[in-house]
């Protein structure tokens, strides 16, 4: 007998050698059929996984990350093997499951039509009728290698000669088809409930442009119809909040085929509104000690060599110039951090100067693989409110907690503080060519980090191999219409850097010591928060936003003077107006405003000119009717001021 620790802390003996599934039915009958997948000390397996020491079992269902995702993981093989069904000469690269699902990729001459899928999603429903047993398999790396180069799957075979020698090799079997996978999955074919193939794109094999362009499927399943309908009414409404729709549809960016992928536009409304916030920022920072900077766009490789982006990093820079023909090689700036502890080096600290605090809105430049590029979430250029904490030791717990607090008060005028989560982002020992290697300053670090962010008491979790190469940091992380998750702004300690540009503070004994950095952003990248907002308010900017805040609309001609005047009259208190003078009905100048969102719009007729009001409409409260001008004024003005949402 093993004793086994379930979920709530109970511990019960159990016979040695149980399955997971087993072991679920003796707790309960209904968890049984609930259940998608276990977790066994950690680690998330199959149901078909068997117990043969003591141990922590949890029951996953389809309200677990890891239940879903073996659920996910499970229908994209169905999906799969519904595509070598109907089209056998297809070939297989990889097919996970992700946040929102599911997708699969397919090495085919011709992208898949509409009908195609529909064909595929026919065949998918048959293999579930099937039912067929999923079974799990391993081989050796030479039989690996043997299995699939028999059946000309070019891409697993590149997979498994990558793997690392002693891993294991394992595929999952349902009937016919057969595909190498680490797991877990559920236990048939027919677990599966109801599904959707959503859509088709391109994606480069491995995500590097130099390779070739496969189909992706991308798909969503679920244990009941209900809960898929449900799904696919939010994805509707989420197409309509796409900032890759909606922000082109507004006039807010756009692109261009010349230009270049990452290399968005931004268009005058939207440049607005990066304004605004860029000086909400700034006044902010500046009000609590922040000093201001200006660096290069680009630097000598030497640079980056000191601060350990050349060999960590260089990948996803844009270098100028080639090093084994050039005497001076330039790269253009991935973040400002170096430039800004040269600043500091400049002169002699005593301790009595710290923390400096510098802060700087930097353009930068990030070499991103084009099948991650996606609207202004994801850029090869973009600006980001960048800023470095030079802190003691005893300073550093303050300084963090008071860059975490100018963040979430971002966050909060912003209206997005309700929608983050925070991640703490761990260096992975495992994998030490990726991070400065210095076990013990690592685990200092994390510790010291942990610590603060308990003391904080901030809601966070923990994620192995997401930090920095050069120390911890906290992600504050951000879910898109779709529900993929992006980093949008980060806090990290940094252990490195002060070493290696040999910066230092004199202390109270005057002696030399090494500060503390904290890097950090208080608004993320500009572009990406643009996104962000342009989705939470579907293009309805609060009018503190808004890059129009009034629109001022004359019924016809002979109002245009008095239209022009009351514009003039707001424009001089700082409001953003325009007047609409086209030579059209009142109704269809109002519908176009509502479909741009403007805030407030004033009609104007013979009524209005007689009295010396206007007649208020308001996005939110609807018809207010007339209103004397000071009086509009007031409320809007007030509006503004508070940045009320």
């Amino acid at each position: 007998m093993i004793k086994v620790t379930l979920k709530d802390g109970s511990c019960k003996e159990m016979q040695e050698g149980i399955s997971v599934i087993e072991a679920a039915e003796s707790i309960s009958p209904g968890l049984a059929r609930a259940a998608l997948a276990g977790e066994v000390n950690g680690k998330v397996v199959d149901l078909r996984y068997r117990l043969n020491e003591d141990c922590k079992l949890s029951i996953l269902t389809f309200d677990d990350a890891g239940g879903r995702m073996a659920y996910w993981h499970t229908t994209s093989h169905i999906l799969a093997q519904a595509v070598k069904r109907l089209y056998p000469d297809v070939k297989l690269a990889i097919g996970p499951a992700i946040d929102t699902g599911f997708y699969y990729d397919f090495d085919v001459e011709k992208p898949f039509t509409p009908e195609q899928l529909e064909e595929i999603e026919a065949e998918m429903h048959k293999i579930i009728k099937e039912d067929l047993p999923i079974e799990r398999f391993t081989l050796s790396r030479e039989e690996a290698l043997k299995f699939v180069n028999e059946k000309g799957e070019i891409y697993k075979a590149e997979l498994i000669s990558e793997l690392p020698d002693g891993e294991e090799i394992s595929f999952y079997r349902q009937g016919e088809f057969t595909d190498l996978c680490a797991g877990p999955h559920l236990l048939s074919t027919g677990s599966v409930k109801a599904f959707k193939l959503i859509s088709v794109a391109g994606a480069y094999w491995r995500g590097n442009e130099k390779n070739k362009m496969l189909q992706r499927i991308y798909g969503v399943s679920f244990p009941k119809k209900s809960m898929l309908d449900e799904h696919l009414a939010k994805l509707e409404e989420a197409k309509k909040r796409d900032h890759n729709k909606l922000g082109r549809e507004l006039g807010i960016f756009m692109t261009a085929e010349p230009v270049g992928q990452g290399l968005p536009l931004i268009m005058p409304k939207g440049a607005k509104i990066l304004q605004i916030m860029q000086r909400f920022v700034e006044d902010e920072e500046e009000r609590r000690g922040y000093l201001r900077t200006k660096t290069p766009y680009m630097a000598k490789s030497d640079l980056y060599k000191i601060s350990g982006h050349w060999q960590h990093y260089k990948d996803g820079m844009f270098v100028l110039g080639d090093e084994e023909k050039d005497s001076e090689v330039l790269a253009l700036r991935p973040m400002t951090c170096p430039f800004q502890f040269l600043i500091y080096n400049s002169k002699i600290h005593s301790y009595r100067d710290l923390p400096v605090r510098l802060a700087e809105t930097s353009t930068l430049f990030r070499n991103e693989a084009s099948g991650e590029m996606h609207g202004l979430i994801r850029v090869r250029q973009f600006t980001i409110s960048e800023g470095h904490i030079i802190c003691t030791p005893e300073q550093l717990e303050d300084e963090f907690r008071g860059a975490v607090d100018l963040i979430n008060y971002m966050m909060d005028i912003l209206g997005l503080k309700e929608d983050v989560t925070y991640r703490f982002s761990k260096w992975n020992p495992n994998n030490r060519e990726k991070y400065i290697d210095n076990p013990e300053a690592w685990e200092y670090t994390q510790a010291k980090m942990k610590n603060i962010l308990d003391h904080i008491g901030l809601p966070y979790i923990e994620a192995e191999g997401e930090a920095a190469f050069y120390g911890p940091k906290l992600d504050i992380q951000y879910k898109n219409v779709y529900g993929k998750e992006d980093t949008i702004m980060t806090v990290q300690i940094d252990f490195l850097l002060p070493e290696r540009f040999d910066m230092f503070y004199v202390d109270k004994n005057n002696e030399r010591k090494r500060p503390y950095i904290i890097h950090r952003t208080s608004i993320g990248c500009y572009e990406r928060t643009l996104a962000m907002l342009i989705e939470k308010y579907a293009g309805a900017f609060p009018t503190w936003l808004a890059p129009v805040q009034v629109k001022v609309l004359p019924i016809v001609d002979k109002q245009n003077v008095y239209a022009d005047d009351i514009a003039n009259r707001l424009k001089n208190l700082g409001i953003r107006v325009e007047v609409d003078k086209r030579n059209e009905k009142i109704g269809y100048k109002i519908r176009e405003a509502q479909l741009e969102k403007i805030p407030y719009m004033l009609v104007i007729g013979d009524k209005e000119m007689e009295s010396g009001q206007v007649a208020v409409r308001s996005r939110k409260e609807g018809d207010l009717g007339p209103m004397d001008f000071d009086a509009f004024a007031r409320k809007i003005t007030e509006e503004i001021a508070t940045k009320a949402r």
